[in-house]
């Protein structure tokens, strides 16, 4: 019983220990905070995320329409980037004739009037489609964009030559690694492209053979940030920083990132350290893990205002100019 006070205040001690050790003010934020915005597909029609899974079609719960943009095509990245983002993130496939048609879906039943799965047609036929044929607010009801998108799936090299000055990264759908070689073989038939393709991620298998092939790529996998995450929870109150959380972008979700040691001018630092940088995501628990953005002024306002990173968005006609005019954060991703 008497070694119950000792033991009582060595705890307290080792917590308090722990507490100061990762405490966010032992770094200074940085002097000149930077925001990069990712769009997310572009500027696009939003949807319920509630009970989302590989099988949901998207488009047949799109939520009341407030523009008429529709996603991973040319006019939505432009609109995108006008309205203030730094990268754009589009989906891409295969055709069979060599391309990569942007299109999101795995098959070409939701959006379009086609049928199959989109690699499994030339690049031509995928040209004649609909992309805006499937989407309804109303459940089938109306269809609002339909006969509004007819030729409008996008080649990438398009997309390249539409937005010279832009800079894009690439979802691979698959997790064939010839998707990997595919695109570095584009890039070395077309060296301007290079500037163009900040990063891709994705399918592990593709996105890993992209980075073995494409030098300065940014690159990251679900397997990787998750096993990022998981050894810094367990081990980064020691400083520890997990090789997989090194010289990569970090995805976290912004309900997330208040719980990880250090958050946040420890924790920016310390990957900066390791030569990465934090992707701030939507509340985990929002349904589609991994696409949940920062879409509200609401979200934007739990974002620090010494935050440093990237903001990943499905709104970015709503972040873009709340960012640019917001005084405590900068702008610069594109130079990056």
């Amino acid at each position: 019983m008497r070694k119950l006070p000792l033991v009582l205040a060595a705890s307290v001690a080792a917590i308090g220990a722990i507490y100061i050790f990762n405490a966010s003010w032992r770094a200074a934020p940085p002097g000149d905070p930077k925001i990069g915005l990712i769009a997310h597909r572009g500027i696009h029609q939003t949807f319920s995320r509630e009970g989302l899974d590989n099988e949901t079609c998207t488009a047949e719960r799109i939520d009341p329409p407030v523009h008429d943009y529709l996603e991973n095509s040319v006019r939505s990245m432009q609109a995108a980037f006008a309205a203030g983002a730094d990268i754009v993130e589009l989906d891409v496939h295969p055709t069979t004739d060599g391309h990569f048609a942007v299109m999101h879906d795995w098959t070409l039943d939701c959006r379009t009037e086609g049928t199959g799965e989109t690699c499994k047609h030339d690049l031509a036929y995928l040209k004649t489609l609909d992309i805006g044929h499937g989407y309804t607010a109303d459940g089938g009801k109306t269809f609002p964009f339909r006969g509004q998108g007819v030729g409008q799936m996008p080649e990438l090299g398009e997309v390249v030559a539409a937005m010279p000055e832009g800079r894009f990264l690439v979802n691979f759908k698959s997790r064939e690694a010839r998707e990997g070689d595919m695109l570095a073989d584009q890039i070395a038939k077309h060296p301007d492209w290079r500037s163009a393709v900040w990063g891709a991620y994705g399918g592990d298998e593709p996105t890993a053979r992209a980075a073995e092939r494409i030098s300065g790529l940014n690159v990251w996998s679900r397997g990787q940030l998750k096993s990022c995450l998981v050894q810094y929870i367990a081990a980064g109150w020691t400083g520890f920083m997990p090789s997989a959380c090194r010289d990569t972008k970090v995805m976290i979700p912004i309900n997330v990132a208040p719980w990880l040691w250090g958050w946040p001018n420890l924790l920016l630092a310390r990957f900066r350290d390791a030569g990465s940088e934090v992707i701030l995501l939507g509340p985990y628990g929002a349904g589609d893990p991994g696409t949940a953005g920062i879409d509200t002024l609401d979200d934007l306002a739990k974002v620090p205002p010494q935050f440093t990173g990237y903001l990943w968005t499905n709104k970015i006609e709503i972040i873009g100019p709340a960012v640019k005019d917001k005084p405590d954060h900068g702008r610069s991703a594109r130079s990056r």
